[in-house]
């Protein structure tokens, strides 16, 4: 009994087990059918399966939307195109203001850039005084001195300048004959601070052998040069060839620090020039004018009877400046004077004293740019050309009786003749020395 009571009792034990593991395995198996069902509603809300007619509303839905789209881009896009357009006509107007902004900026600069310039020149601004004691400067400072330019002709002016100043001609030659009647009455003078520059070996060896103070080329330095018609001018060149060549020349003597007093060969001496110098201009030269009004200026008025109450017009004239005789000073003027006319003749058939006058005589106007160089008329009875000495001059008692500082035989072609006549004139005071000659050419 005792024994069978026993089994039961583990049989019940066992029962009771089995029932207790089912029920776990019901309670799991609902909550992860719980927990799929929470998940598939989340991710598929309306079900598996969607009914046809739903979907082909929505399909309808989405094509109206697209078509809406499409109209609204269209009109989207042509609003933008209409911004784009203002946006690059604004633009295009920003940009001409730009410009306008700049060239009034430049402007600006550029007359600053010219007072300041001018104060560097002048020095300090200055208040303008009382009527009538204003008087605005003309004369520009030297440059700073370059010997670098020339170390062997720096050290031959170094030892015949005075004061920084000397004579040149230029010489071939061409001219021997003239040239020695043009030294000869330089020695006899009195005046020392000259120098001939010879463009040949015969010119050279011509003024070692007579003592006179001579700068020749060496082949060194020729060939330095740019100008490969310098030689072949300096050699054979006429007249005008060679005068052309003396702008070039000058810009060393310039550079240097010196002043020059240029002088072609056909001139006598009677005076020392420096004595009677002003040195207050740029260019001091000499005029091929012959009385006050065209040596100095003169309002020449043009008539024109078909304009009527406006027929007349006034224009100012005055005859050229010699490129054959002239004082200039070493500024940057005068070299940028030497630059502009040695530029032309090399670009250009012209005759260098038009050139050398147009350069000092035309004003800035649109398309140039006139050269801001002060300048000198020369006393035409003291620096006298041949004109006014044979139309004038040895025909009125009074004026004969003036001794000119030079006499330039630049109105006519004989020359060497009148050279000589006009020493034995002026320096052996033979009375009738001028009188064989006639006015002008023959």
């Amino acid at each position: 009994m005792i024994t069978g009571e026993r089994r039961e009792s583990a049989l019940m034990k066992k029962d009771g087990g089995g029932q207790s593991l089912r029920r776990s395995r019901i309670a799991a198996a609902i909550f992860i059918g719980l927990f799929l069902g929470c998940v598939f509603a989340f991710f598929y809300p309306d079900g598996f399966f969607v009914s046809l007619p739903a979907l082909h509303h929505q399909v309808a839905s989405s094509d109206s939307e697209v078509i809406t789209t499409s109209c609204e881009s269209s009109e989207r896009i042509n609003m933008l195109k209409s911004e784009f357009v203002a946006a690059s006509e604004k633009n295009a107007e920003l940009k001409r203001k730009i410009r306008e902004l700049t060239e009034k900026l430049r402007l600006a600069e550029q007359r600053k850039d010219s007072a300041q310039k001018q104060v560097m020149v002048l020095g300090e601004q200055q208040k303008a005084g009382p009527f009538g004691t204003v008087k605005g400067l003309r004369t520009n400072p030297a440059v700073v001195t370059n010997e670098s330019v020339n170390p062997r002709l720096a050290k031959i002016l170094s030892k015949v300048t005075v004061n920084r100043e000397l004579i040149i001609t230029l010489a071939n030659s061409n001219y021997k004959e003239m040239l020695e009647v043009w030294f000869t009455n330089i020695k006899r003078v009195g005046i020392t601070n000259y120098l001939v520059f010879a463009l040949d070996e015969e010119i050279f060896g011509f003024c070692q052998s007579n003592n006179v103070p001579v700068y020749k080329r060496d082949p060194d330095e020729v060939k330095k040069d740019s100008d490969s018609s310098f030689e072949s001018i300096a050699r054979t060149g006429g007249n005008h060839a060679v005068s052309g060549l003396k702008f070039k020349i000058l810009r060393e003597f310039l550079q240097l620090g010196y002043s020059v007093l240029l002088s072609d060969v056909d001139i006598i001496y009677l005076q020392n020039p420096f004595e009677h110098l002003y040195r207050d201009s740029d260019v001091e030269s000499m005029t091929d004018g012959h009385d006050n009004m065209t040596a100095y200026g003169y309002n020449d008025v043009f008539d024109e009877p078909k304009m009527g109450w406006a027929r007349y017009a006034h224009t100012m004239r005055i005859w050229v400046y010699n490129s054959g005789f002239f004082y200039i000073r070493p500024t940057i003027p005068s070299i940028e004077l030497l630059d502009r006319v040695t530029g032309t003749l090399a670009r250009e058939n012209a005759w260098d004293q038009a050139v050398f006058n147009e350069e000092l005589f035309y004003p800035s106007h649109p398309g140039y740019e006139g050269l801001h160089a002060s300048r000198r008329t020369m006393d035409f009875y003291m620096f006298m050309n041949s004109k006014v000495l044979f139309k004038t001059v040895r025909k009125d008692a009074q004026l004969r009786k003036l001794k000119p500082v030079i006499v330039h035989i630049n109105y006519h072609p004989d020359k060497i003749e009148r050279m000589k006549a006009v020493v034995e004139y002026y320096v052996n005071g033979k009375q009738d020395g001028l009188d064989s000659f006639p006015d002008g050419s023959d």
